[in-house]
């Protein structure tokens, strides 16, 4: 393997290379962390905050409004400036419930990216609860067993864990925007609107009552924005020591019934953003409090973001030891292997198929950055690694099976686009090239499906093969497949299924050829 940007030090293409940042765009606030981590210690740079109310801006046909996306591109502009210098594998960012909702959400990831010069994830609600877990587990060690929750702005998620492994996470699609915009309009405060409010919110939580139940965990944390507002209110006013208990939130519920309106709330410790959805916040909470005999809730040190750092320095560290032999944990990798054990996917098989898929794609690759050579060879061998968990419901057109799999399994690491980008390599694994012919048009998709369909036809046989029997050469838009010398003699059938590829290809953006 060639030493990548992502293999070698950063001092060569960054300013700060001990540095990693997280862009957390939630459907509330947006959040910029900076962060070194050194010796098993993390150390905050720099942290940068907007309440940009992204999930407001969403429609009654789930179409995120231009005014809305504006506002989060105008924010994200100011948080590429504070980027400046970093290199592209130093960052990660990740997009949270407004962006799984959005119908219109790949039109504003593609402007969303241009302004960040650096591509926008969107993750599924139990990875980031999985990432929540993450950065609450690194900086507030505990062996207790552990409820974490985290009230976003259109989801609620909550996880159990112990020491730094979350043992149950979930999503669910409340949160304090969503609420506060349903029962409290014009930010208008009355008994029978938290009693809605607070009915909505149990009826959303009501399928967590037991796994999630008291005997299951000893103490309780919340993460993130919500809980630390209604905290630092309850402990600005003296109501509690900053715990987050039923008491004190039928206080703060009073509270609101007295001002009448979220604009005529003014209390110590409440910051002029949060009153627009303090409504909701308080809603959820109390349900939470009083249906999952939570008599404290305490204030998370972690968060997503804090969790995205420490899941890309694993990426990196992962990335370096393949290059040097020593090789880390990326969880991807072990999520990979966990879908090969859940779907009896012939590994011995796949392996060969990755191996011939990587060997082809190193010929042909266009990449100019060395870090995307590398995640376009992991994605291509994730592909392979994964192309037969359809034959788990039917050998028939098993590629369709797999793609439908894989674009809405729980993966571990992944994010819903990467997921959709690997699920589209594996519908384009076989048969004609229509079914992916919007996809076909990005070049690195399309190399990267004809060294996977190569492949899959060069180990059709599922016997020991070698993988540079068959080689390709790229000028410009024509693929010219080689042989070694005698191998086509002694493989004629595979011979006939590559010449059959050939004639497919012609209806396709690459014109592959057989060398003579």
């Amino acid at each position: 393997m060639q030493a990548t940007a992502a293999t070698q030090p950063l001092e060569a293409s960054s300013r700060w290379p001990d540095q990693l940042a997280a862009i957390d765009i939630g459907s509330n606030s947006f959040r910029l962390e900076i962060a070194q981590l050194k010796d098993g210690r993390y150390r905050r740079i720099d942290y940068l905050k907007e309440t940009v109310r992204l999930g407001a801006g969403l429609d009654g046909a789930g179409m995120l409004t231009e005014s809305a996306a504006e506002r989060g591109l105008a924010c994200l502009r100011r948080f590429a400036d504070r980027l400046e210098g970093f290199a592209s594998q130093q960052i990660r960012a990740v997009a949270t419930q407004t962006l799984r909702e959005a119908r219109n959400r790949d039109a504003f990831l593609g402007r969303a990216a241009q302004v960040l010069g650096h591509p926008v994830e969107v993750i599924s609600g139990r990875e980031e609860a999985r990432l929540i877990y993450a950065g609450v587990a690194m900086l507030q060690a505990s062996n207790q067993p552990r409820l974490v929750v985290d009230i976003g702005g259109r989801s609620t998620e909550m996880i159990l864990g112990r020491g730094r492994r979350p043992i149950r996470a979930e999503s669910f699609q409340i949160g304090s925007v969503g609420l506060s915009l349903a029962y409290f309009e014009d930010g208008r405060f009355s008994e029978a609107a938290f009693r809605a409010a607070q009915i909505a919110a149990g009826a959303e939580l009501e399928e967590a009552l037991e796994p999630f139940g008291r005997d299951h965990w000893r103490e309780a944390l919340g993460s993130s924005g919500t809980v630390g507002a209604v905290s630092q209110v309850l402990s600005a006013n003296g109501v509690t020591d900053g715990s987050v208990t039923p008491d004190g939130l039928r206080w703060l519920i009073e509270q609101c019934l007295r001002a009448g309106k979220a604009d005529r709330l003014s209390l110590p410790g409440l910051k002029d953003e949060r009153r627009a959805v303090i409504g909701g916040g308080v809603s959820i909470l109390y349900t939470l409090a009083t249906h999952f005999g939570i008599d404290a809730l305490q204030p998370a040190r972690g968060a997503l973001r804090q969790g995205v750092i420490f899941d890309l320095a694993d990426r990196l560290d992962a990335a370096r030891g393949r290059f040097s032999g020593e090789p880390g944990q990326d969880i991807r990798d072990l999520s990979v292997a966990e879908l090969q054990r859940r779907f009896r996917i012939d590994v011995a098989h796949a392996e060969r198929v990755a191996a011939v898929a990587d060997a082809l794609y190193g010929t042909v690759a266009a990449e100019d950055d060395a870090d995307q050579l590398l995640e376009s060879r992991r994605d291509l061998g994730w592909a392979a690694a994964l192309h037969e968990i359809g034959m788990m419901v039917s050998h028939h057109d098993h590629h369709r099976h797999s793609a439908y799999l894989l674009a809405h399994v729980d993966a571990a690491g992944f994010s819903q686009s990467q997921q959709r980008r690997l699920a589209d390599l594996l519908l384009g694994q076989r048969g004609g090239l229509r079914k992916i012919d919007a996809q076909l048009a990005s070049e690195r998709f399309a190399w990267q499906t004809l060294c996977l369909r190569l492949a899959i036809i060069k180990c059709h046989a599922r016997g020991e093969i070698d993988p540079h029997a068959i080689r390709l050469r790229r000028e410009g838009a024509h693929a010219l497949l080689h042989f070694r010398h005698g191998w086509a003699g002694t493989h004629p059938r595979t011979l006939f299924l590559l010449q059959q590829e050939v004639a497919t290809w012609q209806r396709g953006p690459i014109d592959l050829r057989i060398a003579d």
